[in-house]
Order: structure tokens, then C-alpha cells, then sequence
């Protein structure tokens, strides 16, 4: 036992802390957002985390092919994009006691959009439009409020993703159909996108870009091709916005013999393992990251909900979320932290064509 001579104070005030954090960890709450598209709802729901269970909150109509949703950085807003006409994205605000939403309006989008985003200070939301071609900014009031399109560029076939580096100065963006990933320029005062030096980063032919995320120290760069189902590692220059190719894997089972198709990637909140859905297959990939090089070992695959289109991990790193667009369901995996297993799925039925979801912690 330590010394009663040595700082005698020093103990009761960590111990005094540590409860404090415990007490407020444990009075948090996880909420869980569901697209499901078909059903023209969004599924609200509470994430137990000692469980791992989710249970129902709400249902919230929106009206409209709902697909990809983004939160706010302060967690106060959700919007989501509608998919079907008048193209369209609510802004919701998230209650902080019950995660439920009230909607706040809805703003026009230029197009079906395959991905939307928010920047760094929330008062930009980045679009890309995968039959449109083109990525938009659309601006965001005071109020949370999404509103008019502002600026609109037109990309090369396909623009699928598009997302801001943690420094808020650059903004990237895919092109399933042109194999590459556009770099940009943001002035986060006026909203504006300018091409970045070189402007593309060209992927393998007929690959198909679609997903990305980037490590939490924004050394890395991780990429999901759609087409071929590889997963690319890059490394990122946030000083100069640059990208270089470091290494190429698959997200395939062994011995598979379908048509790829590839859907989401994420990392665990520590760095240590990334995580990809495969469609096809209906499976998750694991992969371990190396902290020092970024570079990936595969650690096999794990059958998950039908067609796997969008996951999220939760805050802990210890619970992933998949939706399945075919299942009509959402399952709740255990994640072991030393070998990056995934436990057998707990599932929960939502709504028709369930394909986007959004984790949101709040106290």
C-alpha cells in the first residue's frame, strides 16, 4: 500500500475524479439513427451499452427516399437527404435528454445525393451525387437549419462520398465512375471550394471509389472501391492536401465467385482495427492497423445482416451497428478489442430498406 506520508491528498481527489467520470459515463446515453428508405422513416433508437441491445425510441415519416444522414459536430442536429423528388434535406434537431428529433424544415438539393457531410464549424453541408455528377454546398443557419445550395461543381461519373479533413481546410470527394478521388480547397469563412494541388488522385481502372475515412492522427487514409471491393491505404500530407498510395487489399471472402460490391468502411474510436461491408457476400471484413505504417492485416470475415450497405461503431469501440437493406433489419455486433472478432449479431427489425446510420452520444 502507498505511503500515508506521500501526498496525502493526491489520492481522494484522483479517486474523487475517476467516480465523477464513471458517474457521467454511465449517465450518458447512446442513440442510434436509422435510414430506411423504402419505408420513408427514420428509425430512432437507444443503444445499451451494457447489453449491446438496441431499444425502439421513435419512428419519424420524412416523406421521401431517405438515405445518407450526418450529424453536427456539436451532436444537436441530424439531417438527412431525400433520394426521391423534389430532391431534399431535413434538418432535424436531436433532443439532448431523449434523442428523439424535431424537424426543424427541409432545403432543396440539387440532386439525388449519394453522401452528404458537415464541416468543422457546421455551417456547411457538402453533397455528392452519384446519377447527378456533380458535388454542391449547401449553407446552414444559426437555427441548425439547412439552406440554399451556394456553390455547384460538376465531377467527373459518379460522385459518391465526400468529406473534410479534421483541419477543415481540405475536403475530398470520390467518383465511383471516374476511379478517383478530387481533392479541394475549402475557405470555411465564405463556403467555397477551390481544387486542391493536383486536384485528382487517380484508383485502380474500374475500381469504383466509394467510401472513406481517415485515421484520427489524419496520417492515413483509407479507401473502399465498390466495383472490385478492394480497400486502398493511402497516406495523407494535411499540410499540402496530397495522397499516396501506400497499399491494396480486399474486403472479398476467400473463394468468392460473385459480382463485388463493396459498401462502407470504419475505424474503431483507438485506430486499431477498420472494418468493411461487402453486399454480395453480406459479410464484414476486419483488418488490423498497423499505428506505425497504417497498413492493414486481414483478419478474416463475419456473416452479418443481407446486403450490408452502412455500419457505424459506436464511441466505445466495443459495439458495431449494420444495417441490412435486404433484411429489413439492424444488428448489433459485439467487438472484441484483441482480436478483432465480431460476436454473433443481436437483432432488432426497422423499417423497409434500412441503409444509413448515425451514432450519437449524449450526456
Amino acid at each position: 500500500m502507498p505511503s500515508r506520508t506521500m501526498r496525502p491528498r493526491a489520492v481522494p481527489l484522483l479517486a474523487g475524479a475517476a467516480l465523477l467520470w464513471l458517474a457521467a459515463a454511465a449517465q450518458a446515453a447512446s442513440f442510434v439513427y436509422v435510414a430506411n428508405a423504402d419505408s420513408q422513416d427514420i428509425s430512432v433508437l437507444e443503444l445499451d451499452r451494457a447489453q449491446g441491445l438496441l431499444k425502439p425510441v421513435d419512428t419519424v415519416a420524412v416523406a421521401g427516399t431517405v438515405m445518407p444522414m450526418a450529424v453536427s459536430p456539436d451532436k444537436r442536429f441530424l439531417y438527412a437527404a431525400l433520394r426521391s423528388q423534389p430532391f431534399r434535406v431535413a434538418s432535424f434537431a436531436i433532443d439532448g435528454a431523449s434523442g428523439r428529433l424535431r424537424k426543424l424544415g427541409e432545403a432543396p438539393l440539387a440532386d439525388s445525393m449519394a453522401n452528404i457531410d458537415v464541416d468543422a464549424t457546421g455551417r456547411w453541408l457538402f453533397a455528392a451525387s452519384y446519377p447527378g455528377h456533380k458535388i454542391t454546398v449547401n449553407a446552414i443557419g444559426q437555427d441548425g437549419a439547412v439552406g440554399a445550395v451556394q456553390q455547384l461543381i460538376p465531377t467527373a461519373p459518379n460522385a459518391h462520398a465526400i468529406h473534410a479533413d479534421a483541419t477543415n481546410r481540405f475536403v475530398l470527394a470520390t467518383s465511383l465512375g471516374g476511379d478517383n478521388v478530387s481533392v479541394w480547397r475549402l475557405d470555411a469563412e465564405k463556403g467555397v471550394l477551390t481544387p486542391g494541388d493536383p486536384p485528382l488522385v487517380a484508383a485502380g481502372p474500374k475500381s469504383g471509389p466509394r467510401h472513406f475515412v481517415w485515421d484520427q492522427g489524419q496520417r492515413f487514409l483509407y479507401l473502399v472501391n465498390e466495383v472490385d471491393a478492394s480497400l486502398y491505404v493511402y497516406a495523407w500530407d494535411g499540410a499540402r492536401g496530397t495522397l499516396r498510395e501506400l497499399q491494396r487489399t480486399t474486403t472479398l471472402p476467400a473463394g468468392f465467385t460473385g459480382k463485388p460490391w463493396a459498401a462502407d468502411l470504419h475505424l474503431t474510436p483507438d485506430g486499431k482495427l477498420l472494418y468493411a461491408s461487402e453486399r454480395t457476400s453480406s459479410t464484414l471484413s476486419a483488418f488490423r492497423v498497423d499505428p506505425a505504417s497504417g497498413l492493414l492485416q486481414p483478419l478474416g470475415q463475419t456473416p452479418t445482416e443481407k446486403t450490408p450497405r452502412g455500419f457505424a461503431i459506436d464511441s466505445t469501440g466495443r459495439w458495431l451497428v449494420v444495417a441490412g437493406q435486404d433484411s429489413h433489419s439492424v444488428s448489433v455486433h459485439a467487438i472484441d478489442a484483441a482480436s478483432g472478432a465480431l460476436a454473433a449479431p443481436k437483432r432488432l427489425a426497422v423499417g423497409k430498406n434500412p441503409n444509413w446510420i448515425q451514432i450519437v452520444d449524449l450526456p
